[in-house]
């Protein structure tokens, strides 16, 4: 029978891992935090899946304590279902579903088990580094809601989003790159062990002979599907350059391929010669590896999210008499015990999509739902978080008839909205369909790559042309159609393009062991050359979770403490759980009775009979002037005790760790700052110190003008980094020069952008622009030495005298020492950098 019982020393939930505070839930001997973390315990142990505990200490998630009945309904809905699944045949139905919570073994085999949970479930597979998970149900038996239920029953709430209803839900992988591989791969490795005869001089005798032409003619087999099929690539984007007017490095590259393939055809067929198709079947394969390894790093990150992707699928909407009802309810929406104040009526009523939401709608917006559309508000009061849009990070007070634009947050009880525009018509997506708002507004990344080969392949062709010519008017043009061929695969910047490809490569893959995560590998070279950087400031630079806080009034005794502390946990304000936080180790006090939050104001309860005790505003608490704050520094919590002031809670927004040798490590290399907050003007002096420039810190920025201000910066010849984290600044990411998101989830929120960073490596930003500085001088060393080496193949090749054999061995070799060299300086310059 479990117990709930007062707790002295810390204790650890046994399910989440959780501290259980003062009260402490015992089941079975074990500690939990909730009685959410006990009911999957109990789950778990009558389906004998308890190992679930074995593989990871406390591996468990907490239910979603804001989840209610009938929250999934329109998952099975037609028109949402249909774009749901990915396959049915009218018995059993697949779904691929993203579960951010996952994060170790325990979570894998407990979702992998989840037939053992629940009937109708036939099988789950997990895909643990995109976080998702397959499963396989039997229609008959569960239904879609019912099975999200189940998955957030046990802490694993799946994440569906409008952008999942509206896109193409079949597998994004693309495997034709996979398959080009394997073919190359196969027959790189088969013609190259048949021409070992070649390479060593053997097949002296005719039967030697014999089998050396079976070998050149299965070569040819092998070759066949490597140059019309495994090359197609490199043929179509030399193709598409050349109609531009453009040579591109897969111009000189398919040239090779084809030269060597037709001479090798010609040497095979006259038997004249053996060919170079070990050469041919080896750039494509070294290229296409090199291609995949790069493009793959991170592919399950995504970088291109809109607005869709955090916008709920489905609201509730009220019906008429709901409606009524509601307007005669007004009086009793409060927050109570932590419950939603509108009447459970409310709540009862039908989900439906909203895009198919029309003015006039009456909708239901719950705690901590983002609302989707404008919408007047019905409500009394309301408390509404723009942080997702604007960068505030004070929640607005609204009250009856004001608009609610769609973006922001509601805090607190649920409210009713009427909708005032269809969501393709509300601020917030006219916002994000701007042409500067989306990806349609490509950045024009320079590459070093490509500038050298511009200048690379002209000089190739003229060397060629010249060696053919020289031996033709010579009387030698057999021996000019073998020096341009041998030129054109000695010299082919295959090697460049390795050198380019495996450094950034190797850097993307340090970059992620330090939690920084880059849409591909031209956004390094954009990265190496910035100059400017510009940060948000409200989640990028600080901490919206927690902040420094201290008491200013007459000392408050343990038992008001635990006055406070109780109250805090009954209000849905920001600051109050910044409070509640801070008194984590207090005990709650069981005496308080009739918990009462007015929105915007703050939250009074009753201590026995007679004493009101209230935490909020200067005004809410009974002061008659409320005290100026000077320069907007902090926020202030007032709190009174049988209606006599005791003091108040002074809360100062908590900067990241390091955030002071990060600004002056960027100062020192000569990088220009600058601070792009939606925000108020807070904290002005500190950050005047930090970025050494008060004209440098920019406040109350609406998503236009950080655009504006990246655009007035580039056109000064300034190379702008932009660091955010919000839809506020996804403007500013998508024209800056290089676009950092800065997430404390990488599979959680980011805007459209270059790059994800994890919030706790900021500091690390300066060393990351450093090393991508170095990834630079990489690949123009590694080039370097692919231009010595062309040089002394090229001096034999234009002789006419160098064996193509002696070639197809130097390719190869030249290559597998470039992947070698990138490999091994690029890690050095990592582990001086990081």
């Amino acid at each position: 029978m479990p117990q709930s019982v007062l707790s002295t020393v810390k204790v650890s939930c046994y399910h989440c891992g959780a501290d259980c505070e003062d009260t402490v839930i015992m089941h079975d001997d074990k500690p939990f935090c909730c009685e959410g973390c006990k009911l999957v315990y109990e789950l778990l142990q009558e389906n004998e899946l308890c190992s679930y505990y074995d593989f990871t200490k406390n591996p468990g998630v907490s239910p979603d304590k804001n989840y209610y009945a009938g929250k999934y309904a329109y998952l099975d809905l037609p028109e949402v279902r249909q774009r749901i699944i990915q396959f049915t045949d009218g018995r059993q139905t697949h779904i691929n579903w993203y579960l951010p919570q996952m994060h170790c073994s325990s979570c894998v085999y407990l979702l992998e088990n989840l037939h053992r949970l629940q009937e109708g479930v036939i099988s789950a597979i997990v895909n643990f580094p995109e976080k998702r998970v397959r499963v396989i149900i039997d229609d008959k038996k569960i239904k879609l809601s019912q099975l999200a239920e189940l998955l957030t029953y046990i802490g694993y709430e799946p994440y569906i989003s409008l952008q999942d209803v509206e896109s193409d839900q079949s597998p994004k992988t693309n495997r034709t790159r996979l398959y080009k591989i394997g073919i190359s791969g196969f027959a790189f490795g088969n013609v190259m062990m048949m021409s070992f005869p070649d390479y060593f001089g053997l097949g002296a005798t005719q039967s030697d002979q014999h089998l050396q032409t079976m070998f050149s003619l299965f070569s040819v087999v092998l070759a066949l599907p490597v140059f019309f099929y495994g090359a197609s690539d490199f043929f179509v984007s030399a193709w598409k350059s050349i109609r531009k007017r453009h040579l591109n490095i897969d111009a000189p590259i398919a040239l090779a391929i084809l030269v060597t393939f037709v001479r090798s055809l010609y040497e095979i067929g006259t038997q004249t010669g053996v060919g170079y198709l070990d050469s041919m079947t080896g750039i494509v394969f070294f290229m296409l590896l090199g291609r995949y390894f790069q493009d793959k790093t991170y592919s399950v990150i995504s970088f291109d999210r809109d607005y869709k992707s955090y916008f709920p699928v489905a609201v509730t909407k009220l019906g008429e008499s709901e409606k009524e009802k509601g307007k005669s309810e007004k009086e009793s929406k409060t927050k109570i015990a932590g419950k939603d104040s509108v009447h459970h009526s409310l709540i009862t009523n039908l989900q439906v999509l909203v895009t198919d939401l029309q003015p006039g709608d009456h909708i239901l917006i719950r705690n901590k739902e983002l609302i989707p559309t404008d919408a007047r508000l019905v409500s009394e009061r309301a408390m509404i978080d723009y942080s997702f849009v604007s960068g505030e990070s004070d929640p607005v007070e609204k009250t009856r008839n004001e608009l609610i634009y769609a973006g922001g947050r509601q805090i607190g009880g649920a409210i009713e909205l009427e909708v005032t525009k269809r969501v393709s018509q509300s601020y917030l997506t006219q916002l994000w369909n701007k042409d500067a708002f989306t990806q349609n507004n490509h950045k024009k990344q320079r590459d070093l790559v490509e500038q050298i080969n511009r200048y690379f392949t002209w000089a190739l062709l003229v060397i060629g042309i010249s060696g053919l010519s020289y031996w033709a008017l010579a009387g030698d043009l057999p021996r000019g159609i073998n020096a341009i061929t041998t030129i054109l695969i000695v010299a082919c910047p295959c090697a460049l393009l390795l050198s380019d490809t495996f450094t950034n490569g190797n850097i993307l893959g340090m970059f992620g062991k330090h939690k920084f995560y880059l849409k591909n590998a031209k956004v390094i070279e954009s990265l190496s050359e910035i100059d400017t950087v510009v940060f948000d400031k409200t989640g990028t630079l600080t901490l919206s979770d927690t902040g420094h806080m201290q008491f200013v009034g007459m000392p408050l005794t343990p038992f008001q403490q635990r006055l406070v502390r109780t109250m805090c946990e009954q209000s849905s304000h920001p600051l109050s759980r910044l409070i509640a936080k801070s008194l984590g180790m207090i005990p709650k006090e069981a005496a308080l009775t009739d918990f009462q939050e007015i929105e915007g104001k703050g939250i009074m309860a009753h201590l026995g009979d007679n004493c009101i005790l209230k935490l909020g505003s200067a005004a809410f608490v009974g002061l008659s002037e409320a005290p100026v704050i000077s320069s907007n520094a902090h926020s202030r919590v007032y709190f009174s005790f049988g209606g006599q002031q005791v003091g108040y809670y002074e809360i100062h927004s908590q900067y990241r760790e390091n955030l002071r040798e990060t600004l002056q490590a960027l100062k020192n290399k000569n990088y220009q700052t600058f601070l792009l907050s939606g925000d108020k003007p807070t904290d002005v002096e500190l950050l005047g110190n930090l970025f050494k420039n008060k004209t440098h810190l920019y406040f109350n920025q609406k998503p236009e003008d950080k655009l504006a201000f990246i655009q007035q910066l580039q056109r000064k010849g300034r190379k702008v980094l932009m660091v955010g984290d919000g839809l506020n600044d996804a403007g500013a990411l998508v024209q800056s020069d290089v676009g950092i998101a800065v997430s404390d989830n990488v599979n959680n929120f980011s805007p459209a952008c270059d790059g994800i960073l994890e919030g706790s490596h900021l500091s690390y930003l300066p060393q990351y622009v450093r090393l991508a500085k170095a990834g630079r001088r990489i690949v123009v060393q590694s080039f370097i030495i692919s231009v010595v080496y062309n040089i002394i193949g090229l001096s034999f090749a234009l002789t006419g005298t160098l064996a193509p054999v002696i070639a197809a061995i130097l390719m190869p070799a030249s290559s597998i020492s470039i992947v070698l060299y990138t490999t091994l300086a690029s890690r050095i310059a990592t582990a001086r950098a990081l």
